[in-house]
């Protein structure tokens, strides 16, 4: 079975499920192989839904060459890979980076402004956007910012 099969039951699982099947990936690390699938939710993913799916995708990716299986949220600054990725981003800050420099750069922040004809576009600043063509570029994810105010809680401890 290979990884894109794996993909096309995570799917059907994450469907069934009411989830967001967001990416499958088989990468080889020190210890192993891992098989990650990456699940999500409009307001985020629990571990219980975690498990579940978990439970349901084993036994249906057993032919998957890999010695462990992983089922977690993508994260806030999960890569946008999709035209849905890229469309529910437009207007957030991004992180893009290309393959080979460009004007000098390989890494831009900016504004995403969207995917159009299969170039990322980015508002670099007030008056100026900058186009890359997909294929070019490595990663674009979106930026986190925050600051050690949102690392506090909002109660202290008793």
């Amino acid at each position: 079975m290979t990884v894109k099969e794996a993909a096309k039951i995570a799917q059907k699982i994450a469907d069934e499920l009411q989830l967001e099947f967001v990416d499958v990936e088989l990468v080889k690390e020190p210890t192993g192989h891992f098989l990650r699938f990456f699940i999500d939710r409009p307001d985020g993913i629990s571990l219980n839904e975690c498990e579940t799916f978990h439970r349901r995708i084993l036994p249906l990716v057993e032919n998957v060459a890999y010695d462990y299986m992983e089922v977690s949220s993508p994260g806030a600054d999960r890569p946008l890979k999709t035209p849905r990725d890229f469309e529910k981003a437009e207007g957030l800050m991004v992180e893009l980076k290309t393959y080979k420099p460009v004007d000098g750069a390989k890494v831009f922040t900016g504004d995403l402004v969207g995917l159009r004809d299969d170039m990322i576009v980015i508002r670099i600043s007030e008056t100026e956007e900058k186009a890359f063509n997909r294929k070019d570029v490595a990663i674009v994810r979106p930026v986190i910012d925050f600051d050690e105010s949102d690392l506090q809680d909002d109660e202290p401890a008793k």
